[in-house]
């Protein structure tokens, strides 16, 4: 049996996580982001009901829209990319995401910082811990 998890569940989860997660809608919007201290690009309530276009330098938004444009066509269902900022190597990939149909509803955006997951080496079992 599928048990609904409330609204605050859900956002506790997301902000768990060690990414940052933005949502976007079919129309561009943002809608949602995930909390938290750390995250890499900061968000305030501000965005939410902005077009995502409006949330990038001018110099990017042709980028944006190419990108987008893939995944609502179903051209493509991620886009990835990194960037170095501040000594941190950061993983930026953007998922279509699809109602059970396969209409497109939004996009989201997952931010990570992997500069220490690039460093893992050899094995680290369930319980050797430090």
């Amino acid at each position: 049996m599928l048990e609904i998890l409330s609204t605050e569940t859900l956002e506790a989860i997301f902000d768990t996580l060690p990414v940052d997660l933005t949502f976007i809608d079919d129309t561009d919007t943002v809608k949602y982001y995930s909390k938290g201290d750390e995250r890499i690009f900061r968000r305030t309530p501000a965005v939410i009901g902005r077009k995502v276009q409006d949330c990038h330098p001018q110099q990017s938004v042709h980028k944006v829209n190419q990108v987008l444009s893939d995944l609502k066509a179903g051209r493509r269902n991620v886009a990835e990319f990194w960037i170095d900022l501040k000594g941190h190597k950061i993983y930026i990939r953007y998922f279509a995401v699809r109602s059970q149909t396969g209409k497109y509803i939004g996009t989201l955006e997952v931010t990570q910082d992997i500069t220490n997951l690039q460093k893992i080496e050899g094995e680290k079992r369930l319980l050797d811990m430090e």
